[in-house]
């Protein structure tokens, strides 16, 4: 894809005074070959401005991740490449549900930072599915407005091509949460959701498909869908879930299912900083 800039202007930033048109939601996405990232002096920081369209500001966590720090983007590269790279004999998961053990453990932010990644990739569309219908938050962290989209699907048969919406970022896509249903717990283990993992999971031969789960301990329904996925991503906040739930957590899942461990809010020190510095020029492509 191309560089940050490009990205920032069609999630609604852009330099004081100037509106963007409004970003197509069509679901089929563009080709585009990739092109060598050259390295360039820093562009001199402009104030931005909210768009008069559809698409607002990004969260700003998820846009310092992506475009101030270094660090965290190597951080996803690395899972991309042990996620579509797995052992010998294993298969690359189509459908990967991402969770924690309890709430504010960031995993929608890695949800959103994992999908980016993905979607910078060579051959891979990624899309992301917004599974916690009880505090939804992966559409407004992309600036997306209040939209229907799965609670819709699964209660009122809403045709699945008119809730999912491109992001500003290429080669990612989002099926928000929808309207709050009363019975989220209900809606996300019922027949019609295991056939929507199913559906998605084979309807594109290059797509990945990324759940943001509710935590595990909150919803009884994140239990249903880690046994329709292909795999689970655990996030763990530092100070936050104890061993004991963690431990109980792999034991409902099984530890053969887990794709991954996030453990996120790590401090790094002096040293692990500086030894990214050393790859300031691949942050050029974000």
């Amino acid at each position: 894809m191309g560089k940050l800039a490009d990205v920032l202007e069609k999630a609604g930033y852009g330099t004081e005074g100037t509106e963007k048109q409004k970003p197509s939601q069509s679901e089929q996405p563009k080709n585009r070959s990739a092109k060598p990232v050259e390295r360039a002096a820093p562009a001199p920081r402009t104030k931005l401005v909210r768009s008069n369209d559809n698409s607002g500001k990004w969260d700003e966590r998820l846009f310092k991740a992506v475009n101030s720090d270094a660090y965290i983007p190597e951080i996803f590269k690395t899972l991309r490449s042990h996620i579509l790279h797995p052992l010998e004999g294993q298969k690359v998961p189509k459908t990967i549900m991402v969770t924690s053990a309890i709430p504010k453990e960031g995993k929608s932010f890695v949800t959103a930072n994992l999908g980016i990644t993905l979607a910078q990739g060579m051959d891979q569309y990624a899309l992301l599915v917004d599974c916690d219908l009880r505090r939804p938050s992966l559409a407004p962290m992309f600036g997306l407005n209040k939209s229907p989209g799965l609670a819709d699907y699964l209660r009122d048969d809403i045709d699945l091509s008119e809730l999912i919406v491109r992001s500003s970022v290429d080669k990612l896509s989002i099926l928000p949460s929808g309207d709050p249903p009363v019975n989220p717990a209900e809606l996300l283990s019922s027949a019609k959701m295991s056939s929507l993992v199913e559906e998605l999971a084979t309807r594109y031969d290059d797509r990945l498909i990324i759940f943001d789960s509710p935590p595990f301990y909150v919803a009884s329904e994140a239990t249903v869908l880690s046994r329709q996925v292909d795999g689970v991503l655990l996030v763990v906040r530092s100070g936050g879930a104890g061993k004991p739930q963690i431990q109980m957590m792999l034991d409902t899942v099984g530890e053969e299912r887990i794709i991954g461990v996030v453990f996120n809010a790590y401090t790094t020190n002096i040293v692990e900083r500086s030894l990214m510095k050393g790859y300031g020029y691949y942050q050029q492509s974000y």
